[in-house]
């Protein structure tokens, strides 16, 4: 059983794997890992231990072993090389004597024997070292006898395996043994150290001869390597102990080295103390006869350890020659590689069983996720997915995103149940969860609040001119073009009630901002022209108002014109499902002129009655919340938010979060231009100290502290960033607004790049999605950046960058940024009325598109009769059927209803005189440019091109 949680790295350990094969298998699962280092839990953890086991992952995991055995090697070792340091005088004779024994060894079978002082510690005694030249033996025992004339030497204490220039084991002389013709092995149950083991009898009976080394050493057989549960090798553990078995290129075995036999190998001294090895197959092995290794050839002198080069100074262990890093590495990376080609092969598709249960309740899931994301939501994996949508005819991967209708599909297969919601909506909610909304619900809190009335109506019936009237300024005086442009929030006293008005614009391309003004109102006036009657906006008003569920009071505006007609403005309002009052319906209209001041007090009487049927109330002492109704960037006091206060009270100081925007409230401006200290429910009022431009729309709250507010707004911060990027992805080379023509006469789809600036959120809102409607196939709009404020330097910065068009409302550049566009050749194009900026960018690209023409049938004539002039060719006797045949004009020769020739009509003649035109139901003579080929029934019909006015 999984323990709870527990580390990455210790997983990995227990499993035999590595880390990064873990992680890896941890990803592909969907589980949060970034480091080894990362802590799992019991759920995890069993999940990952299936999967490793169910893909052949895991290994079995050597145990660590005679770690103390090294620590003593490595001391012995250093022994052996001090005590080979003191005796480096006497190095070539042992040498030369070995050479000399090999002679008389023949004849006599005896070796010689080169005395050398032993340390206190060692008292085991060594055997003879036998002359490593010997003739290679075809055959060999496969038992292990001892010689008879020597007993068997035991092996030396665990001292490492050191090969020194002289044997350090012993301080007296011993008699030579005679050399065996065969190398001896004892077998694993070799007597401990120190203890003389018994000689083995030479009358051993025979067994299948065994291949000898060129070194005269048997080789041993290969072991058999660990296999995986998936019949993969498994490799050897990083930091593990040495893995058993022959060496690559070698055909030395593990075990032991006894400290006898070891004759000079070519290239070094006599054969020193063997020592323990780790793993093996724990015989004893002659020290002096080790094959051939990594670093020298089979068959060549000096075949100890990587560097061991012929004639080198000892091709062993330690006190041998030096060793090529660069040939340590073989193994290493034939191991990487070995496990690259692993990785490699396909991985095993697993399907869920049925049985498998799905998660109770409803599963939360946002849309355009993939299969790969979707499945393990539900306990499946993307095979299952992919399998029952292409059983379904639905062609899909697992990295492909799937439609809201193969999500439910699959999920109702399996009988779950899931609920599809926006990307980063779950997020939303869980930060919605860190605002404490407990005194929403508080009855007893609540009190009266003043309401919220939006004026809404077509552009230029007046909305403004009332707000003027009501709170006695003159705002109409300051709009460009005499038209609102911007949403705006005011509150007046009326029969000592606060009421708070909001003014939106009525033009057609502020869309989002009626609907956001009549989102956040409690009562609707709807202004209506006498003189012009019911508009396109006036009617787009009605349904946000009715989508807002809101009451609507209609004002009759401009009875004084003379061309006005209520009657006809009362009719129109019922077909819109407006039945006025005094028709018998529940809709209240005022008739009124408020450019005079009449009805206005009527107007305000009627909102105070509706307001108090609405019994609107808010609780004044929660934390605040509300909506932003504008914003913008002021060159002197940063970001600037219009907000309306919903509930609660906002104080100087407040945390607050607005959209991605954070930050502390420092100060507060109402609609007069003075500063407050708070602001109650249904107050308008400017915000000061936010860290960036929100946009219009968003909701505001107050924060418990600040930590909580920055969390909020660098989350939803980094999640618009991450859309904003996908949404800017058809940002291309792109061509300036002069260029497009250019590109469209040679066949291609122009890219239009815009970098947008305005003075407010709303209109900067209202110009992007009025340009995206100028689209056409042969031009497409693409807006590197959008933002409020002025024109800076780098905006026109980036604008050279992407061959982009600035486009500035409201807003103009400074003097350095004019002259860095004019360096740059970048083209700023500033407007102040937004239906001028529309009309311009509409006719630059409308008039910049290659022109289209469509042919107009003039007039058709039959041909009758065929004349055959002299010096001139056939001419056409025809009929004028319909139209009128003019000279000069284009011509198509129709036979039998298909177009055999097109051309002009060269001479037309009436009897003997040239015409301009023949008329319908008269006769002609028609001569053709190039074409003589004429029969009697052919049609003659004329055309002209017609350019059509593009749109």
């Amino acid at each position: 059983m999984a323990a709870a949680k527990i580390k990455v790295s210790d997983l990995a350990k227990k499993l035999g794997m590595t880390n990064a094969e873990l992680i890896e298998l941890a990803k592909t699962s969907l589980i949060p890992v970034k480091s080894p280092s990362t802590t799992l839990v019991d759920a995890y953890v069993s999940m990952l231990e299936k999967k490793a086991h169910a893909q052949g992952l895991v290994r079995e995991v050597a145990p660590v072993e005679d770690k103390p055995a090294k620590k003593t090697t490595k001391k012995a070792a250093a022994d052996g090389d001090d005590a080979a340091t003191a005796t480096k005088t006497t190095k070539k004779a042992p040498a030369k004597t070995a050479k000399t024994a090999a002679d008389e060894g023949e004849s006599a079978g005896t070796a010689p024997v080169v005395e050398a002082p032993a340390p206190a510690e060692s008292t085991a005694p060594v055997a003879p070292v036998a002359p490593a030249v010997a003739e290679t033996p075809t055959v060999a025992p496969t038992s292990t006898p001892a010689p008879a004339e020597a007993p068997a030497p035991a092996p030396a204490p665990s001292t490492g395996r050191v090969i020194s220039g002289r044997d350090t084991t012993r301080d007296l002389p011993r008699p030579a043994a005679p050399r065996p013709s065969t190398t001896s092995t004892p077998a694993p149950g070799t007597p401990a150290p120190g203890t003389p083991a018994a000689p083995a009898a030479r009358t051993a009976p025979p067994a299948p001869p065994r291949p000898l080394s060129p070194s005269g050493r048997p080789v041993p057989p290969p072991p058999s390597r660990p296999v995986g549960p998936s019949g993969r090798p498994v490799p050897p553990p990083p930091g593990g102990p040495r893995p058993t078995g022959p060496r690559p290129g070698g055909f030395g075995g593990g075990g032991q080295r006894p400290g006898g036999f070891g004759g000079p190998r070519p290239g070094g001294g006599p054969g020193g103390p063997g020592g323990p090895r780790p793993g093996g197959f724990g015989g004893p092995r002659p020290g002096g006869f080790g094959g051939p290794r990594p670093g020298g050839g089979p068959g060549g002198p000096g075949g100890g350890r990587p560097g061991g080069g012929p004639g080198g100074p000892g091709g062993g262990r330690p006190g041998g020659g030096p060793r090529p890093s660069g040939q340590r590495r073989a193994p290493r990376s034939s191991r990487r590689r070995r496990r690259g080609e692993e990785e490699l092969l396909p991985t095993e598709i697993r399907y869920t069983e049925s049985s498998v249960p799905v998660p109770e309740g409803i599963v939360v899931i946002e849309r355009g996720v993939s299969a790969q994301e979707f499945a393990p939501r539900l306990n499946r994996t993307a095979a299952d997915v992919v399998r029952f949508l292409m059983k379904n005819g639905e062609m899909v991967t697992a990295t492909m995103t799937l439609s809201d209708e193969q999500m439910e599909l699959f999920a109702l297969d399996i009988g779950g149940e899931i609920l599809l919601v926006e990307p980063g909506q779950q997020e939303e909610m869980e930060l919605q969860a860190l605002f404490d909304d407990s005194d929403d619900i508080d009855e007893a809190a609540q009190a009266p609040r003043p309401p919220v009335i939006t004026v809404m109506g077509h552009v230029d019936h007046g909305k403004t001119t009332l707000l003027d009237k009501i709170r006695n300024a003159n705002v109409v005086a300051g709009e460009a073009g005499g038209i609102t442009q911007h949403i705006g929030a005011y509150q007046t006293v009326q029969n000592g009630k606060r009421i708070t008005f909001i003014d939106t614009p009525g033009h057609a391309a502020f869309t989002k901002m009626r609907a956001r003004g009549a989102q956040v109102t409690d009562i609707v006036v709807l202004m209506v022209a006498a003189d012009d009657g019911v508009m396109p906006q006036t009617v787009e008003a009605i349904n946000h108002a009715r989508a807002a569920e809101v009451p609507i009071v209609v004002a009759i505006n401009k009875i004084d014109k003379e061309n006005a007609d209520v009657q006809r403005v009362m009719s129109q309002l019922s077909e819109q499902n407006l039945i006025p009052e005094s028709w018998g319906g529940d809709t209240i209209c005022v008739e009124m002129a408020a450019q005079q001041g009449l009805g206005i007090d009527d107007l305000l009487e009627q909102l105070s009655v509706v307001a108090e049927l609405e019994d609107l109330t808010a609780n004044p002492t929660g934390r605040a919340k509300g909506v932003v109704l504008e914003a913008n960037l002021d060159v002197g006091r940063g970001p600037v938010a219009t907000i309306l206060v919903d509930k609660g009270t906002l104080k100087v100081g407040d945390p607050i979060v607005a959209g991605a925007s954070w930050g502390r409230v420092r100060a507060m401006i109402d609609d007069k231009g003075q500063q407050v200290k708070e602001a109650g429910p249904s107050t308008p009022v400017q915000v000061l100290g936010l860290s960036s431009v929100p946009n219009a729309g968003d909701e505001f709250r107050a924060a418990p502290d600040e930590k909580t507010a920055r969390t909020v707004g660098e989350a939803r911060e980094q999640r618009l960033r991450a859309k904003m990027q996908r949404g800017d992805a058809r940002v291309q080379k792109g061509v300036k607004l002069e260029d497009i023509f250019t590109q469209i006469q040679a066949g291609e789809v122009a890219t239009l790049n815009l970098v947008v600036k305005a003075d407010v959120q709303g209109s900067l809102e209202a110009v992007t999605e009025s340009l995206r409607r100028l689209e056409r196939d042969e031009v497409k709009l693409a807006f590197v950046h959008r933002g409020v404020g002025a024109i800076t330097e780098n905006d026109i910065t980036l604008a050279a960058a992407t061959n982009a068009t600035l486009i500035g409302f409201n807003v103009r550049p400074d003097r350095k940024a004019r002259d860095l566009a004019e360096a740059e050749k970048v083209e700023i194009r500033t407007y102040e009325i937004i239906y001028k900026l529309l009309e311009d960018i509409e006719a630059a690209m409308v008039g910049m598109l290659a022109p289209e023409f469509e042919e107009v049938v003039t007039g058709e004539a039959e041909v009758r009769e065929i004349f055959r002039v002299p010096r001139i060719g056939a001419i056409a006797g025809c009929y004028v059927r319909t139209g009128q045949i003019t000279r000069g004009s284009k011509v198509r020769f129709l036979r039998d209803g298909v177009i055999i020739w097109k051309g002009s009509i060269q001479s037309l003649r009436r009897f003997k005189d040239d015409v301009r035109e023949v008329r319908e139901g008269f006769e002609c003579g028609i001569g053709l440019s190039d074409f003589q080929d004429l029969k009697q029934g052919d049609l003659i019909e004329t055309y002209e091109d017609k350019l059509i006015v593009r749109t």
